[in-house]
């Protein structure tokens, strides 16, 4: 089983900085994706960034230039720095990583997801 736990998300005001980051464990053999997604009130989910385990990534529009993931691919972890937040930011922030997991001696994918943390920009 893999677990991922997030944490760094608070309230902060508008053009301010936050860091989240996600810590995987588990029986985890590798991991090739990992990403952070978010979810604002009354929407779907939405992609915000991924990084692959050769550290391509990937954003969204509306975060390009603001935002920067990056992952450790030793520690399993992964974090995302968010720079001149916006009103428009605010959300719940979910790590998710998929790979490979060792389960009763087989190898097997997994595509987990953490808890969430809510991040909040307003004045």
């Amino acid at each position: 089983q893999v677990q991922l736990v997030e944490s760094g998300g608070g309230l902060v005001q508008p053009g301010g900085s936050l860091r989240l980051s996600c810590a995987a464990s588990g029986s985890i053999f590798s991991i090739s994706v990992m990403g952070w997604y978010r979810q604002a009130p009354g929407k779907q989910r939405e992609l915000v960034a991924t990084v692959s385990s050769g550290g391509r990534t990937n954003y969204v529009d509306s975060v390009k230039g603001r935002f920067t993931i990056s992952r450790d691919n030793a520690k399993k972890t992964m974090d995302l720095q968010m720079n001149s937040l916006k009103p428009e930011d605010t959300a719940v922030y979910y790590c998710n990583a998929v790979g490979t997991h060792v389960s009763d001696s087989n190898y097997r994918r997994f595509d987990s997801w953490g808890q969430g943390t809510q991040v909040t920009v307003s004045s």
